[in-house]
């Protein structure tokens, strides 16, 4: 069922310790009941005691406020959806759109517009609505004043698909589409971890084993099966809790 999915708790704080350099000691990922089958992104989160909700679609969104950006200090460090910040790429971070989707933001100064693709969170200062990477921040001539009234309206998701001069922008069909896999445990012996996973891909045809550090441990996770909804993975936990991996969860891929 869905109560028993649940994510790597370590893993979000970490990312949403990155977003926009928030104090390390005053950030909480909230864990309520109703949210478990959310990716980490999507998840509401507490900074300074503030509670913030993300939300599942950009559909129709419109803001304006004030803008704002952020560089080389924080260039080469990760952001709140996991990649690398690259100051001169052109992204910004949002408390609550969805990562990924792409904006349209005109400076209500001087008229500019620019496209931007939303990967990080923040920015955590009262009456600011976007941070601007250093790049989109010159385009729209923020740079200089270090911030700008603007507004943003969202594009939606970019479709790679499509060819021609002009970007296609779509909004996704479900959010409950994966892929998704289950966890079904993590070993500090890398063979452990292999022998387990290639006994597994025999039977659900797919298998990886990821690492990662906890605490400085370095840890072999064991991700089985590929499921392409949440109802097809949330079937299969419940299988892999019936035969003996009971503290098996769910993942986005």
């Amino acid at each position: 069922m869905m109560k028993h999915i649940h994510y790597c708790c370590l893993f979000i704080l970490v990312l949403l310790l990155a977003a926009c350099g928030t104090p390390a000691n005053k950030v909480r990922v909230m864990e309520t009941p109703s949210q478990p089958s959310l990716k980490y992104t999507q998840r509401a989160y507490e900074i300074n005691g503030q509670r913030y909700q993300p939300i599942l679609t950009a559909e129709g969104f419109a803001e304006q406020g004030i803008a704002s950006w952020y560089g080389k200090d924080f260039h080469g460090r990760k952001t709140s959806n996991g990649e690398i910040y690259d100051m001169y790429a052109m992204t910004a971070a949002h408390k609550t759109l969805p990562m990924n989707v792409y904006l349209q933001v005109t400076n209500l100064d001087n008229g500019r517009s620019t496209v931007v693709r939303i990967n990080d969170r923040g920015p955590f200062v009262k009456s600011r609505i976007l941070d601007l990477s250093y790049s989109a921040a010159n385009e729209l001539g923020v740079v200089g004043p270090g911030t700008a009234p603007v507004r943003i309206e969202a594009l939606g998701y970019r479709d790679e698909t499509q060819t021609g001069a002009a970007p296609y922008y779509r909004h996704p069909v479900s959010y409950d589409a994966g892929p998704f896999m289950v966890q079904v445990g993590a070993f500090t012996v890398k063979d452990n971890a292999y022998r387990l996973a290639e006994k597994l891909k025999g039977q659900y045809g797919s298998s990886a084993v990821t690492e990662g550090l906890v605490n400085g441990q370095k840890f072999y996770r064991v991700r089985v099966g590929l499921y392409s909804s949440m109802t097809l993975a949330d079937d299969a936990l419940l299988q892999f809790e019936t035969n003996g991996y009971p503290n098996s969860f769910i993942v986005a891929r």
